[in-house]
């Protein structure tokens, strides 16, 4: 449950050039209207859309901008936006979840097999890679004042199944059913939400030990998250 297979969309914010910048607001817009709409666009209610909502503003996303996509979600908007995970192969044996959050699923899927195609990858049939990956709900919280010991139990009270502290952060995982349960228990107690979705851990974790395979591999993801629909890129490759 612990491995790392997610491939990092959305980049660190100090790191977002200019140039990028639109490309990471539509990203980070689409993550807040799937939020609004499937929990409510009330950030007060809602710990995933709140924890959305932060998570734009660290990047300086602009309160209109915000305003906006929440009302998209609260079914203001005739815009339509569905998430859709496409399953895939690329260089080396690497497989590939990529999750999108797309407004035109004929478009989406027609870019993202030519990417694949022209950088040794491939589209694979539903089901074919899918196994390869166990689903959890993801919860990072700040730590704050809390001892870790405390924190667990609290975690635990709340449905977690695997808690570990990491880089200054917690990192909570849970069944995916028990998510959004388990981030509003917490959020009550006072713990700080930083992050709350769905994550796919590969089981069997591919170690790539060929220079030039990897930097294919890596080409070939940071490609594909140029694509404004793709929110995050998991793979069973160990970075």
């Amino acid at each position: 449950m612990s491995g790392h297979s997610k491939w990092k969309s959305i980049k660190n914010k100090k790191a977002v050039t200019d140039a990028k910048r639109s490309g990471v607001f539509t990203k980070l817009a689409n993550i807040i209207t799937v939020a609004a709409r499937e929990k409510g666009p009330d950030p007060n209610m809602n710990p995933s859309l709140r924890a959305a909502v932060a998570k734009a503003r660290s990047f300086n996303m602009p309160n209109e901008n915000i305003e906006r996509a929440i009302k998209k979600g609260s079914g203001d908007s005739e815009e339509k936006l569905e998430t859709i995970i496409y399953e895939g192969f690329g260089p080396g044996g690497s497989a590939l979840l990529i999750e999108t959050i797309t407004n035109n699923r004929n478009r989406t899927n027609q870019e993202l097999k030519t990417l694949l195609s022209r950088n040794g990858g491939s589209f694979a049939s539903e089901g074919s890679v899918m196994w390869l990956f166990d689903k959890f709900g993801k919860i990072i919280a700040e730590k704050g004042g809390m001892e870790m010991e405390e924190l667990e139990l609290e975690a635990i009270d709340a449905g977690a199944e695997e808690i570990k502290e990491e880089d200054g952060e917690v990192v909570i995982f849970t069944k995916p059913e028990n998510l959004f349960k388990a981030a509003k228990i917490l959020e009550e107690k006072g713990i700080k939400m930083k992050e709350s979705e769905l994550d796919y851990v590969a089981k069997n974790p591919l170690k790539i030990e060929d220079a030039e395979t990897k930097d294919s591999v890596e080409k070939l993801f940071e490609l594909i998250d140029e694509n404004n629909d793709v929110q995050n890129i998991y793979s069973n490759v160990e970075f």
